[in-house]
């Protein structure tokens, strides 16, 4: 009697320490009313970070998101810019999906920008931006006959070329300008691509190898709204988010936990799923991670087993420092916030 009173109480005051975590989350609104749909998002470190978003606009801050420095980049005013990758304050390389397709770098703060790369062609369609240091970079667009296109970058984004060796996209397939983060790159340099659509996998390349990995993803798909939407890889796992956009309260196959055995990784869905539809998910620290959407933002403490709701606001995308601790979201309106953990 006296152990299970014990262990009763254990499982109290893990149970209770574990509410205390979460209650800990809070998103705090840095920014709003601005007439730009946000999904490009990057954070350098506890200070600097840019935003990118539609309509041409961009934004910069340097204190951690008190304030920002917006403007509209002249001649791209129609742009809709859904990604975008800094290096510091003052580099930075952002992407346009629609046509015409344009890949901008500035080197000066965005006090200038250099078009480094456009398409008129329809076909082409840009939906996400990742770079493995500061000079290697990829570009992730839609199917163009059968197969995603792929930019790379070997020189800090001056020049792009499409890929000699692009993953093979099946019927109906095809990827989400959502948040960026439907394209990740490892440290290693492994590519990792969340699709959806009419089927949803995750696609990987390791390394100097010469063929893609292909796995099916537990993720809902079959309509032109659903899939795999974002990608973010962990110390021991990664996670994979989407759902459907269209019905955003669905909170059935909107995540998923993948372990890297590559090339065959394993799939899991969490015992407790995000509070629906999510775009966006970013690794923070341990096995914690946050995901973000339409819905709202959430949050796991368990490397993805089990989720909790944090917050209602919609938003469509979250990034950490990539050196630092700062974490940010951003979505339509402007709209720019920040979790305190």
């Amino acid at each position: 009697m006296k152990l299970s009173r014990v262990f009763i109480s254990g499982i109290l005051f893990c149970s209770l320490s574990f509410n205390s975590a979460l209650k800990a989350q809070t998103i705090t609104i840095l920014q709003q009313d601005k007439p730009t749909s946000i999904r490009g998002l990057s954070v350098v470190d506890d200070k600097t970070a840019w935003v990118s978003g539609n309509k041409g606009y961009i934004a910069k801050t340097n204190d951690g998101g008190k304030t920002w420095d917006w403007q509209q980049i002249k001649g791209y005013e129609k742009s809709d810019f859904r990604d975008i990758e800094a290096f510091n304050d003052k580099e930075a390389v952002i992407m346009s999906a629609g046509s015409p397709s344009f890949i901008l770098k500035t080197v000066d703060g965005g006090q200038t920008w250099q078009e480094k790369y456009k398409k008129a062609d329809t076909t082409y369609f840009l939906d996400a931006m990742d770079f493995v240091g500061k000079l290697h970079g990829y570009i992730l667009g839609d199917p163009i006959n059968n197969k995603f296109l792929l930019l790379e970058t070997k020189d800090g984004g001056e020049t792009w070329n499409e890929s000699k060796n692009p993953p093979v996209a099946l019927a109906g397939e095809a990827a989400f300008a959502a948040s960026g983060t439907c394209l990740r790159v490892s440290d290693k340099g492994t590519i990792y691509i969340a699709s959806g659509g009419k089927r949803a996998r995750l696609i990987s390349l390791k390394p100097n190898a010469n063929s893609w990995q292909y796995s099916n993803l537990p993720i809902a798909h079959g309509q032109s709204s659903e899939g795999a939407f974002s990608l973010s890889i962990g110390q021991n796992q990664g996670i994979v988010v989407g759902g459907d956009y269209a019905q955003d309260k669905k909170t059935d196959s909107a995540a998923t936990i993948y372990t890297s055995s590559y090339p065959i990784p394993s799939f899991t869905l969490p015992q407790t799923s995000p509070a629906g539809f999510q775009s966006s998910v970013e690794y923070i620290k341990s096995d914690i991670f946050l995901s973000t959407g339409t819905p709202g933002s959430n949050i796991t403490l368990d490397g993805g087993r089990t989720w909790k709701q944090i917050d209602g606001t919609s938003f469509n995308v979250c990034r950490k420092a990539k050196r630092g601790k700062l974490v940010l979201l951003a979505g339509n309106g402007g709209k720019i916030g920040i979790l305190k953990l």
